[in-house]
Order: C-alpha cells, then structure tokens, then sequence
C-alpha cells in the first residue's frame, strides 16, 4: 500500500427531475486527481466516460453536468473498462482513494450490479475528514462549502467529475 499517494475520485450518474430517488442512474463520468503527500503535490489527473448499460442521459442531466449524450456515445466506454484503466494508470489496490461523501458505496452498489470488482480496498471520507480536520458538531457543508471554508478557490464548472476530483485534491492536500 502506497501511503504517501491519495486518489481523489469523484462519480456523476445519469440523473432526472421527475421524481426518481437520486443515485439511481448509472456512472457517466468518473474523474481522478491524485495526489503526492510528500511534494504536496496533484500528479496525475484523469477523466473516464462510462456507456450506461440501462439508463440515459437526460436534458436534466446534461443541463447539470455539462455531459451530452454525443460525448457518451463517441467516448464513453463500458464501466469494466474505465475500472481497469484506473487500475492500470492509478494503482487500485496499493492506492487509498478519496471521495467526498459516500462515492465509494455508489461504485460499489454499481459494481455488484455489473458482477465487476471494486478498483480499491482503502477509502476515505473526505467529507468526515473535514469535519473532524474543522472540529465541526453541527451538520455537514458540501464540497464547495468547505473549500470557501479554507480560503480555496473552486476551478471550473461543478458536477463535472473530472473538475471536482481536482477541487477535492486541493482541498485533500490542506487537510491531510
């Protein structure tokens, strides 16, 4: 296990306004920054567009995430494929990823859905971590919300995966 490198992640699923429970849709997007904690440092940064087996990308969706359905179509690749890209170029397993909230279990639900495994064994809560790193007792702010916090400035548009894993890697490298 590498300790001194963290892999930020950060997911965007198909969604809708009609209704339907959020984290339903599938993985569209996933985005990865990882960081050195030795140089302090983001080293490498990648973007993967997932085909979705069932679902489609609403006018919802793309008005939210920026992602239209041509992009899916021309890049997007199947979510095993995408998994052993991260494997290949991120190390999965001798790797700790990063997400903020519950991104791992939103991967893993998919993934015991497909029959496919898991790119990673060790997870953090970024989230958590920011509320302890801020000895916080009241609820929660959102990502965003704790790089204001910190005096960091957001790049780019949110809920693009690719730009929010970079965010989350500026933000992982103050706390951790």
């Amino acid at each position: 296990m590498n300790y001194h490198r963290i892999v930020c992640f950060d997911l965007e699923m198909c969604c809708w306004n009609d209704g339907r429970p959020e984290k339903t849709g599938e993985i569209i997007e996933v985005g990865l920054a990882e960081i050195d904690l030795g140089t302090q440092k983001i080293v490498k940064r990648a973007q993967y567009f997932v085909k979705p087996e069932h679902d489609e990308i609403s006018w919802f969706c793309t008005e939210l995430t920026g992602i239209k359905p041509k992009v899916i179509e021309k890049q997007g690749r199947p979510l095993d494929d995408v998994l052993q890209s991260m494997i290949k170029n991120f190390g999965g397993a001798n790797k700790i990823y990063a997400a903020w909230g519950r991104d791992d279990q939103v991967l893993l639900k998919e993934c015991l859905q497909k029959g496919l495994e898991v790119p990673f064994t060790e997870y953090l809560n970024m989230s958590t971590l920011f509320a302890l790193h801020q000895k916080a007792k009241a609820s929660r702010i959102g990502h965003k919300g704790a790089m204001d916090k910190l005096g960091l400035e957001w790049e780019g548009r949110q809920h693009s995966a690719y730009v929010d894993a970079y965010n989350l890697a500026k933000l992982a490298l103050v706390i951790l």
